[in-house]
């Protein structure tokens, strides 16, 4: 098991040690047309000490009709000084789903310059699963740190803009693909090829021109009831089998940001390097709304 990706054992023991440093966060989040509320459902249940990271509100609040752009770095550095979290700090994020949006947090923090981060495999039910206590209460954060004390060093490498994917697929189309990164597109296939509707009203499904479609659904399988991460092996094959060449650089998308970092996490526990990988911080539904996009269905 990589050092990204930490089991439910790994977590209970160290967080009983004195002498870790580790800080948890619950980054449970739900497609809007789920009628759940992650918030809630924290407030039911969480792993004792976990904060409650809510990637609707921890964003770029300028961006009022892209959902989760990354949030400027002054803004989650002064988030994590409410957290408690300071960059020394070893981070295990976790959610309802398994393997889901704490995907999207450690891109976050990756992009921030904190590279001490970790997914627990399985999320909230491989703790639950293993007998390990749990805690109710509402989200709360605490004022330990100070106002220096977590400071992002961003890191523009990880993040694709729009400008960025058009010239992109303007290099695919001319055919200078070897020059080129492949764009890889985590959302469901019938969203892909526009056979169905995108979840938020008004929104264009279908696909930009030369991208692949690679669900983020087929990154995870289900172990004795709970959802994990595949093996390296079996990722590989994944975008292997859809024709990704991981030795070549990579961006992954979705439809709001989310997803695209399950397939980035998935690719770097796979062994691809992290500077082979972007992720379209955008991603489908900045693309789709933007009425100079070309826009593929089938």
């Amino acid at each position: 098991m990589s050092s990204s990706l930490v089991s439910a054992s790994w977590l209970h023991a160290n967080l009983d040690s004195s002498r870790s440093k580790v800080k948890v966060l619950d980054c449970s989040w739900h497609l809007p047309t789920a009628n759940r509320s992650a918030r809630t459902e924290y407030a039911e249940s969480h792993i004792p000490g976990a904060q409650f990271f809510d990637i609707d509100s921890i964003k770029d609040l300028s961006k009022g009709d892209l959902p989760h752009m990354l949030p400027p770095a002054t803004f989650f550095g002064s988030s994590m000084n409410r957290f408690g979290i300071t960059s020394s700090d070893h981070v295990v994020l976790y959610d309802t789903w398994g393997v889901g949006p704490a995907c999207r947090v450690l891109w976050t923090f990756h992009a921030m310059g904190h590279d001490k981060v970790s997914v627990l495999n399985g999320g909230l039910a491989a703790w639950t699963k293993e007998g390990y206590t749990v805690a109710k209460g509402e989200p709360s954060e605490n004022q330990a740190g100070g106002q220096l004390a977590y400071q992002p060093h961003e890191d523009p490498l990880l993040v694709c803009s729009y400008a960025d994917v058009v010239g992109n697929i303007e290099q695919l189309k001319a055919g200078k693909g070897s020059d080129a990164k492949q764009i890889v597109d985590a959302r469901p296939h019938a969203r892909f090829t526009g056979e169905a509707p995108e979840p938020r009203a008004g929104l264009s499904s279908g696909h930009m021109p030369h991208s692949v479609s690679v669900p983020a659904t087929e990154m995870t399988t289900v172990v004795d009831g709970v959802q994990v991460l595949k093996s390296p092996a079996e990722i590989r094959k994944v975008f292997e089998d859809r024709g990704v060449d991981l030795s070549r650089p990579i961006i992954t998308s979705c439809g709001s940001g989310v997803t695209a970092a399950i397939l980035y996490f998935a690719l770097l526990n796979a062994g691809v390097p992290r500077e082979l990988i972007t992720l379209y911080d955008g991603s489908w539904t900045e693309y789709a709304l933007n009425p100079h996009s070309e826009i593929i269905k089938g």
